[in-house]
């Protein structure tokens, strides 16, 4: 199909900090099943794929409804980039894919409205690259130099204090998703090439799992949410 979208979701066996990680389940359901299921409720994605090394996390994708595609070891090492794995599957698949979706599935919370209001940004040449974000209105420091200095503002001047809302526009990466142009990924092997913009989303369910403490908080989130994960489109600003 030309100009086909497709939903790729790394999934590796091994993590550092969470044994079995992709395999834990908020809400009930695995982290991987959760991802799956955001995908292919998005109406803008033609097809959902599954990257891994394992055949557990495997069957819970093929379950879910994702086709799968065996990652080589390789390429799902706790040193191997995303990008492999995304080129990987591209090159599996075909080269009919337009525009391609990548899913953290540690993000358990991914709303399917924010993955088609970021296609529709791609796909109108709004931008090549469109990442889920949070506003960060927040005062930031940093070691001043030289280091014995103290410490320095940096997106504002320590010697004025100006009002949050008048910092400059700034957001902050949450890891759940990054919508881009095949064509650009696979000249740049990087997910950020040409015109990257922020996708805002719903800043309450914006969790990332890397440790146990935040698997609990997302399983508290989940437990509150009526419909675990099923959440509305945070509409991008001019300012973003």
């Amino acid at each position: 199909m030309s100009g086909e979208v497709v939903a790729i979701i790394p999934a590796r066996g091994g993590s550092v900090g969470i044994p079995r990680k992709n395999l834990q389940r908020v809400g009930g359901d695995t982290l991987v099943a959760r991802a799956v299921r955001s995908a292919r409720a998005a109406s803008s994605i033609h097809r959902v794929v599954v990257s891994t090394d394992d055949r557990e996390i495997a069957d819970e994708a093929r379950r879910s409804g994702a086709f799968v595609i065996d990652r080589p070891r390789s390429l799902a090492t706790s040193t191997a980039s995303s990008e492999s794995a995304l080129l990987h599957a591209i090159d599996t698949l075909d080269r009919t894919v337009d525009i391609v979706v990548m899913l953290q599935a540690t993000s358990p919370f991914i709303a399917s409205d924010d993955l088609d209001a970021a296609v529709a940004r791609v796909r109108g040449a709004e931008a090549d690259v469109v990442f889920s974000a949070i506003a960060t209105p927040v005062f930031l420091w940093r070691p001043a130099d030289p280091r014995d200095a103290g410490w320095e503002g940096v997106n504002h001047d320590a010697g004025f204090r100006p009002r949050r809302q008048d910092l400059p526009p700034q957001v902050a990466e949450t890891g759940a998703f990054y919508v881009m142009r095949a064509t650009g990924l696979l000249q740049a092997s990087h997910r950020f090439f040409g015109r990257v913009e922020p996708q805002l989303v719903d800043e309450r369910f914006a969790v990332d799992i890397d440790t146990e403490v935040e698997l609990e908080i997302a399983r508290a989130l989940a437990a509150v949410h009526h419909d675990r994960g099923a959440l509305p489109a945070v509409p991008a600003t001019k300012e973003s």
